[in-house]
């Protein structure tokens, strides 16, 4: 068993690829012990990773794919009153995973997104205007953040003052690595829970436009939903909904302020958005580690053999960064073509959220460049950290300045529509 450091600390998280690039070289499928003390199989290589994410025989739900002591030696333990949020889409096979994505998957479109742009450019344009006028900010806290946690909470109806509440909570989850973490965060899983069975009671009673209305009308028509997967759902929205996006768009600003020339490029050619704004994905990916999978069988990658009964992770870190597949990989190229990044997964599990997403990026990104002249890091390059974690890549903040505007030089922000007002 190869010695692999920690991959969920936040000192690797800062520079995740030369340790990918010696894994590629020497060790593409390898088996470790992550930092909840049980073991796993790491694949890197581009082919392997894309194989891994539409194999069959890795399975996503361990109930159905492990025998018990293979679970007891495998999946990391959780408490009783979490078991709901195991039975998101993200932990389930076809046919459940197909029944449970074609409840949401229409929201999430390209055409139903493609009608939120007027939203999100209001949103953006309002928090691109508090930055400027003020001229120092922490942009992942006061615009990375805000624009699809308003937009995810909008869509599903949870009232604006629960919204930190909520940030707070999936900061809890995404942070948790090991059985300790779990323990610490169970207060706050707990208070989640308890607040989604109480939000869902009053959609039953009360209805509504959004998509948790819609979702408990799903229940109630043909029992498609049971309770566990109705709370797993909602849960799996609003974290899925906004913690990729956030770090996409704080990650990626910091790759440009790295990169004068690309940020400089960007700013005058806004045409590139879409490309760059796929660039940015693969060159950040803000989603590190697909999330586990478990061998049904043995499975076979090259010469390297996975036993059956066995947690694997495919490494979409790793994967985009190959260089047998992206020339010059850790270099940031904005018209990069062609870019077969897998940000965003792939197969049968790839991101629902990904139109969402891309929307939301291409809006942000041209906004930050564009309209906040001289923005500059407003701390040095070494002192920024990032956030622990077995998944996700994120800045922990990312704190910039520009050229600050006399508050009524400032471009006034769109109104927001009123609550229940059509987007």
């Amino acid at each position: 068993m190869m010695s692999v450091p920690d991959i969920s600390s936040a000192k690797h998280k800062a520079n995740p690829y030369p340790l990918y690039a010696r894994l590629r070289a020497e060790a593409p499928v390898v088996r470790t012990v992550l930092k909840d003390g049980k073991p796993a199989w790491l694949v890197t290589r581009y082919a392997d990773v894309a194989s891994a994410l539409k194999d069959p025989r890795l399975g996503k739900d361990p109930y159905r794919s492990l025998s018990p002591e293979e679970r007891a030696r495998q999946v990391p333990w959780t408490p009783g009153f979490f078991r709901p949020f195991t039975k998101n889409m993200l932990d389930q096979d076809p046919p459940d995973h197909t029944r449970l994505r074609a409840l949401v998957h229409q929201v999430f479109t390209p055409r139903r997104v493609e009608e939120l742009r007027g939203r999100v450019e209001a949103i953006t344009q309002r928090l691109i205007a508090r930055a400027r006028a003020r001229g120092a900010i922490d942009l992942l806290e006061e615009i990375a953040l805000p624009l699809p946690m308003t937009v995810i909470c909008e869509l599903l109806g949870i009232p604006e003052e629960d919204w930190p509440r909520f940030r707070a909570w999936t900061n809890r989850m995404v942070g948790i690595a090991t059985s300790v973490d779990m323990v610490l965060a169970m207060p706050s899983l707990y208070m989640f829970l308890r607040y989604l069975r109480a939000l869902l009671e009053r959609r039953r009673r009360a209805g509504g436009d959004d998509l948790i209305a819609a979702l408990v009308r799903a229940e109630e028509a043909g029992s498609r939903l049971s309770e566990e997967e109705l709370l797993a759902m909602v849960m799996l929205l609003v974290v899925a909904g906004h913690e990729t996006t956030v770090n996409l768009i704080a990650s990626g600003t910091l790759a440009l302020l790295d990169d004068p020339e690309a940020l400089d490029r960007l700013r005058r050619e806004p045409a590139l958005i879409k490309p760059a704004v796929e660039e940015l994905l693969r060159f950040t990916s803000p989603v590190e580690l697909a999330t586990e999978r478990y061998t049904t069988e043995d499975v076979a990658f090259g010469e390297r053999v996975v036993p059956r009964g066995q947690r694997l992770f495919a490494v979409l870190g790793s994967a985009n960064h190959d260089e047998e597949v992206f020339a010059s990989p850790e270099r940031l190229m904005l018209d990069r073509d062609p870019n077969r990044h897998l940000a965003f997964g792939s197969g049968v599990h790839y991101c629902l959220g990904a139109p969402l997403a891309r929307l939301e990026a291409q809006i942000a990104f041209p906004a930050i460049v564009q309209d906040l002249p001289g923005l500059r890091l407003a701390v040095p390059r070494s002192s920024l950290t990032w956030k622990p974690s077995s998944i996700l890549r994120g800045l922990d903040r990312l704190p910039v300045k520009c050229a600050a505007a006399p508050v009524y030089s400032v471009p006034r922000a769109p109104r927001p529509p009123e609550a229940g007002a059509p987007l």
